[in-house]
Formats: structure tokens, sequence, C-alpha cells
């Protein structure tokens, strides 16, 4: 009797612990749970150089974690050393044959196309494909669609989980290695190099600035809102988020504060079932990093939300 009640308290203490460790540290115990390993130096191939009005263009290669090749394209401005970097994550949108080249402005949505947009304000921008999007969807690429787009990317979940992995630590993994490109091939300081994206973008830079505090500024657009909101009403997680006991252990106002105190840009719409409780999240959140737009609109953005995502990026990459 007695050593069952010594094993319950233990079993509390060490549920409790975990707890603790979790709103204490999330970015910590983030990292030790996903098996992230820590940043470091990346090589990079550049090629295909194109001019344009106001800003270059090139492709760059680098390797991923499993041996794969990562492609990107890296935008710099003509008229002025660049006053900061951002990585730009880009959306899901269901169209798996748009990656880079959406946040180039060659296809899809106009509001996606960041990468001109701040190259010529100034600020770098590297745009990379994520995993079985675009270019990285394995035999097929480019940005013509494919029938068997959903079900790569559906396995590059399951086969990871069948593994024992996850397919968060490779997107995560990437998303590092791609704020190490863009540091190295542009040469710009540290301390005004940041990560921005919407919806499925947005997902990867919430997660990503959490557990990277070389992020020194994040925008996420499209993408903060509580797994309860998410799960009353059937609003689908991304599947790069299918970490077996995540939801248990915390949920999305805990990974936004890891970020404090570093600023963060929150856009949102009311009408958005990606972002529907969004403002009740950031209230969640202590300190005062945070910046938040919310409009009375739905998920794909619009000319009022990329202007502004546009204009805060400039402002905190350009920060002294």
């Amino acid at each position: 009797m007695v050593s069952n009640v010594l094993h319950e308290i233990r079993h509390a203490f060490a549920n409790f612990r975990l707890f603790f460790q979790m709103t204490t540290n999330p970015a910590s115990t983030l990292r030790e749970r996903l098996a992230l390993a820590a940043p470091g130096p990346v090589e990079f191939q550049r090629s295909d150089l194109r001019e344009t009005s106001g800003f270059r263009r090139e492709r760059i290669e680098y390797p991923g974690l499993e041996g794969d090749i990562i492609p990107a394209f890296l935008f710099t401005p003509t008229h002025r050393p660049p006053l900061g970097g951002v990585v730009v994550f880009h959306q899901h949108n269901g169209e798996f044959h748009f990656g880079k080249s959406e946040v180039a402005g060659d296809v899809g949505d106009p509001y996606q196309a960041f990468g001109p947009a701040l190259a010529r304000r100034g600020v770098a921008v590297l745009a990379p494909d994520s995993v079985t999007f675009e270019d990285r969807r394995g035999a097929v690429q480019g940005v013509e669609p494919e029938h068997y787009d959903w079900l790569r990317h559906y396995s590059a979940m399951a086969y990871r989980l069948l593994d024992g992995d996850t397919l968060m630590r490779k997107c995560l993994d990437d998303a590092q290695r791609a704020l190490s490109v863009l540091a190295d091939a542009t040469g710009v300081d540290g301390r005004h190099i940041g990560i921005a994206g919407h919806s499925y973008g947005g997902y990867t830079a919430l997660y990503h600035a959490a557990v990277d505090a070389r992020c020194q500024f994040v925008c996420i657009s499209g993408a903060v809102c509580s797994f309860e909101t998410r799960r009353r009403e059937g609003t689908g997680i991304t599947l790069f988020e299918t970490v077996p006991g995540l939801a248990r252990d915390i949920d999305t106002h805990d990974v936004l504060s890891a970020i404090g105190p570093r600023p963060t840009f929150v856009v949102s719409g009311t009408e958005d079932k990606y972002s529907r409780d969004a403002d009740q999240v950031v209230a969640k959140v202590t300190g005062h990093f945070i910046t938040e737009r919310r409009v009375n609109r739905g998920h794909a953005l619009d000319q009022e939300r990329f202007d502004a995502i546009v204009e805060w990026l400039v402002d905190h990459a350009g920060d002294p």
C-alpha cells in the first residue's frame, strides 16, 4: 500500500516537473523533444542570377539534414547594401506545386510576393521550398500540379512517424539552415535577420522563432490559433505539427511566449479559422513584445495586410 502511494507521488511529481519545464522553458524542451540539432554553418551554391528593377534574384541550393537538396531564391537590393535580411516561408493553400516561386511573384497570389517587395525596400530575402513543395516533390519539379502531390506531403509525415521521427524536426532543421544560409550569402549582421510567413509559412515561423534564438524578429500571419479552438471547430492541423503528445504539453501561447522578448508581429483575421482566437492567444502571453494587426476578414492576405507586413519587416530589419 505504502509503495503504491509512493509510486503515485513520484508519478505526480514527475508530471509536475515536466509541466513546469514546459511552461518555464518551452523552447528548450521542444528542442529536446524533437532531438533538434543546434544550428551551424551550411555550405551553399549559387546559380541563375537575374537582375530586374530594384533587385537581383539568384537560385541558391544547400544540403538538408537527410542529404536532400534544398532550393531557394535569394533576393537582394541592387541600389544599396541590405538593411537586413528575412527568411520568408511560403504558404500551403493546397498548392504543393507553388513554393519559392510564389514568394517571387512568378505564380499564385500576388499578396505572397514578399521577395521583390522587400528587396526593393532594401531587405534581403531568402525564400526556400518547403519539403514536398515545388522543386522538392521528388521526381516532379516545377510549378505545375501533379495528382499525387498531396500524398507526397502526407507520406513525408507518415514515414517519419513510422521511424519514430517527426516532420516538425525536418521542417525546423530546414528552417535553421535557411537562416544560416541567408546570413552567410548576404553578409548581413545577425542582429538584423528575422523570419516571416503566412498560413503554413506562419506556423513554420512560429515554431522556428521559438526554438532558434538567432531569429531577431518574426512576423506570423494567419497562423496563431489555440489547439482547443482548432479542435472544437474541426480546423485542420498542419502535418508537421503532428508530434505525439504535443497538445498535451504545450499550446500556441506557450510557443508564442518562447519568442519573447524579440519583436513579434501577429497578423490575423476574425473570419480566419486558422487565426480565429489569435487575440485571445496573444492576451495569454506576458510581456510587451507582440504587435497585433487584426482585421475583420478571412484567411487570404489582402493589400492592407501585405503592406503592413512589408512595412513592419523593413522597420525591424533596419533597426540599430
